[in-house]
């Protein structure tokens, strides 16, 4: 099962645990496929940077750099413009040249969508219950 990974899911995961967690477990056992771009690890690494300074610069629960070596990162080619806010589009897009059946997300903007074209875009909560549910 191919996923693309939204930030706000992998910055939780690093710094809260919780369910986010669980979902980045899997990836980490290559239970389940997590694509990236360039474009998306480097707001990853961004993003936590920002918030490791906002916390003290204190010692990270969880490393980056095997969640980033878990995915497959490749270059993104489509350009796809339907989320209503234009910065999450380059999720949009990895998904569809990763062949990707979900993206995992927390952000409103793109959980407004619900799906485009076969790829599903869905909660942590309800991707994890869905992963279980397959057995």
């Amino acid at each position: 099962m191919r996923i693309v990974i939204d930030t706000n899911v992998v910055a939780s995961a690093i710094f809260f645990g919780g369910r986010p967690e669980e979902l980045i477990e899997l990836v980490l056992c290559h239970r389940v496929e997590a694509v990236a771009t360039d474009r998306i690890l480097a707001e990853y690494q961004a993003t936590i940077d920002d918030l490791q300074k906002r916390h003290g610069g204190e010692h990270l629960p969880i490393s980056a750099m095997p969640i980033f070596a878990a995915m497959e990162v490749f270059p993104q080619t489509e350009d796809i413009k339907v989320c209503r806010n234009p910065d999450d589009d380059k999720f949009t897009s990895c998904a569809m040249d990763g062949k990707c059946i979900y993206i995992v997300s927390g952000d409103k903007d793109l959980l407004s969508l619900g799906r485009h074209e076969n790829v599903e875009i869905v909660t942590v909560v309800q991707f994890l219950d869905r992963f279980s549910a397959r057995g």
